[in-house]
């Protein structure tokens, strides 16, 4: 079975690369893969809380440039689709 994820946009490189009402984050524990989201993630409960993890872990110094989310790809990709279906 697939699995469709139509607003994630993987493999974006430059600030080019990112559509209007998206945002880049950067994934990962160690290896960190950048991701396009949209920005209605924001206003979600659950986003919002890995966005609070995330400034626990980081606070506001993102050393990639972006915002940096440190859970493993295979969560984010999860928690991402989940809200694909909201």
């Amino acid at each position: 079975m697939a699995i469709r994820m139509p607003r994630i946009i993987k493999k974006s490189s430059t600030a080019r690369d990112i559509p209007k009402g998206h945002f880049a984050v950067y994934v990962g524990e160690k290896q960190k893969k950048r991701f396009v989201i949209p920005i209605s993630f924001l206003s979600q409960p659950l986003f919002q809380d890995l966005l609070s993890q995330a400034e626990e872990e980081f606070g506001f110094d993102h050393p990639m440039g972006g915002v940096t989310i440190p859970c493993s790809e295979d969560v984010f990709i999860d928690l991402t689709s989940r809200l694909n279906r909201i």
